[in-house]
């Protein structure tokens, strides 16, 4: 082979002791150790001494109230979890598949669970979890569409359950503090608190009736919330938090709770017969845009009477035409048992909390003339 294409043999290498090699590895070492926070004594991790703990002293005593309320009123407040049924299209097996969750609280030591109508709409079955994490089956006993309001039943054995502590709504005071316990997105057994940020709020029922003497709170009220307490600072029940105004869909700080004057109400009539009672007067009425538009400016205008209706023993006319085709116009209320009616809207208000065989003072005006009458009421016909 050509000379030049041979490599040229390289010089031996000197040899270093395997002392000094030890020695160089140890050092590497040491360092790696160090830098790791592992070499007690070289500013490692060990080698620093934990901050002394500063005490807080005691809780105030507003936390310890807080604290307590949780405590007693926690135990009264379930999750409930809603079901719909799904067919396997494979084997055509039925399953129950959860739709949706919300929050409710222990009525009665008979199992009567409180809740809004719009957690278990469209629910198919309905399971409630209490406090100590037991799920039980719960059937529906009844709902009051126009207030929101749900009873349902579960089965346990005696000693279970500890009822929610019912308190008034009438006599709160915006400034009060208030106290939400739910399951917001799920996460049950939560606390938020506030305070009353408005009293006499109306909102409307999925009715599309009107829940008159909401309570509003800026205590937190998300999604899973619905349907739970919202306490005062005695820990009893003043309302059932019900919804929120956001655009987002999470809280912005205005919740409204339907009063527990409204619960105490209704609960007991849905316990004893599945649904509530309903009065009405016997008269329908034309809506407030077709009032208007015949030139009356305020009041409800009489469309029709019922027969043998209480409106119709009183005398209340309705609106009617003649032969000729002209229109007479029906008597138009003013004022049902003591309270202004301006529009047809107000009238459901006028009647809400009134009873079947009940008689009240009707105020009309017909013609020119202002006329005072005596209706007695009537259970709603469907």
């Amino acid at each position: 082979m050509n000379d030049r294409f041979k490599r040229q043999s390289a010089a031996p290498a000197a040899s270093v002791p395997a002392w000094m090699v030890s020695l160089l590895l140890l050092a590497v070492a040491g360092i790696m150790l160090q830098n790791a926070g592992y070499l007690p004594g070289f500013g490692g991790r060990a080698a620093r001494e934990s901050r002394p703990v500063t005490p807080r002293g005691d809780l105030s005593d507003d936390e310890k109230s807080t604290i307590q309320i949780f405590r007693e009123a926690s135990p009264s407040v379930v999750h409930i979890t809603t079901l719909t049924h799904e067919r396997d299209l494979f084997n055509f097996k039925v399953d129950e598949i959860p739709e949706g969750t919300g929050t409710g609280f222990i009525y009665d030591d008979a199992g009567h669970v409180v809740t809004n109508y719009h957690v278990v709409r469209t629910a198919r079955a309905a399971k409630v979890m209490l406090a100590d994490n037991s799920s039980w089956e719960a059937k529906l006993v009844g709902y009051e569409l126009d207030k929101d309001i749900a009873v349902l039943k579960i089965e346990t054995p005696p000693g279970r359950l500890k009822k929610v502590a019912i308190g008034e709504s009438a006599g709160l005071q915006v400034g009060q503090k208030v106290f939400a316990i739910g399951s917001p997105f799920g996460l049950d057994q939560t606390l938020t608190t506030g305070v009353i940020s408005g009293l006499g709020r109306e909102i409307k029922s999925m009715s599309g009736r009107p829940i008159e003497g909401v309570i509003q709170t800026d205590a937190a009220i998300n999604p899973g919330n619905s349907g739970g307490p919202l306490l005062d600072s005695a820990g009893r029940v003043i309302g059932i938090n019900t919804m929120i105004v956001s655009e987002s869909g999470a809280f912005s700080g205005i919740g409204f709770a339907v009063p527990v004057d409204i619960v105490n109400q209704v609960v007991p009539e849905l316990i004893k017969s599945s649904r509530m009672e309903r009065a009405e007067p016997g008269f329908k009425l034309f809506d407030d845009s077709i009032t208007r538009r015949l030139g009356i400016t305020r009041g409800a205008l009489v469309h029709r009477v019922l027969k043998n209706s209480g409106a119709e023993v009183a005398g209340i006319k309705g609106t009617y035409s003649d032969y000729n085709g002209r229109i007479s116009l029906g008597d138009i209320i003013v004022e049902i048992a003591g309270r202004p009616i301006r529009a047809e809207s107000e009238v459901s208000k006028a009647l809400n909390g009134k009873k079947p065989g009940e008689e009240i003072s009707v105020v009309v005006i017909r013609g020119n003339h202002n006329v005072k009458l005596k209706v007695k009421l009537q259970a709603e016909r469907k």
